[in-house]
C-alpha cells in the first residue's frame, strides 16, 4: 500500500537574503529563496519582501519604483501596498503575495513556507508560441 504523498509545511522558516546595505531607503532589489522570486524593498527605514511579479501582466516588480505609497510596477503604472500587497492604483486589481522579513546583526530575512519555496510561489506565466 503506498502511503500518502507529504504535503510541503506552510509553517514559515526565515531565510537569508542579504546583507542590510543591499537594500538601500527607496530601492529595490530581486533576491531568491530557492525558486521563489522576491522583491526586497526599503521605505521609511523598514525592509518589506513581496512577491517579485505585478499581478496584471507578470512585470518585475523590482524593476519599478518606490513611492509614498508603495511599490510601483515599471510597466503599466499599477502601485502595491508594500505592507499588505493590496493594489491602491490600477490597472492591477488583485494583490500581490508579501512575506514577513526581519533585520538582525546586519543581515536580512524573508520568512517563507516550504510551500511558497516548493511552488515557486507567484511567478510569470509562460507565452504559448504555436
Amino acid at each position: 500500500m503506498s502511503q500518502p504523498e507529504e504535503q510541503p509545511s506552510e509553517e514559515v522558516v526565515f531565510h537569508r537574503v542579504a546583507r542590510a546595505g543591499q537594500v538601500p531607503e527607496g530601492y529595490i532589489r530581486r533576491f531568491y529563496v530557492g525558486d521563489l522570486e522576491c522583491a526586497v524593498a526599503r521605505l521609511r527605514g523598514q525592509v518589506f519582501a513581496t512577491s517579485n511579479y505585478c499581478t496584471h501582466l507578470d512585470c518585475l516588480l523590482s524593476s519599478g519604483k518606490i513611492i509614498d505609497d508603495g511599490i510601483r510596477c515599471s510597466c503599466h503604472g499599477s502601485v502595491f501596498d508594500l505592507e499588505t500587497g493590496d493594489p491602491i492604483y490600477p490597472p492591477a486589481t488583485e494583490p500581490i503575495a508579501v512575506y514577513p522579513v526581519r533585520e538582525e546583526d546586519g543581515e536580512v530575512y524573508v520568512g517563507v513556507s516550504e510551500a511558497d519555496v516548493v511552488s515557486g510561489g507567484p511567478r510569470r506565466r509562460r507565452l504559448r508560441r504555436d
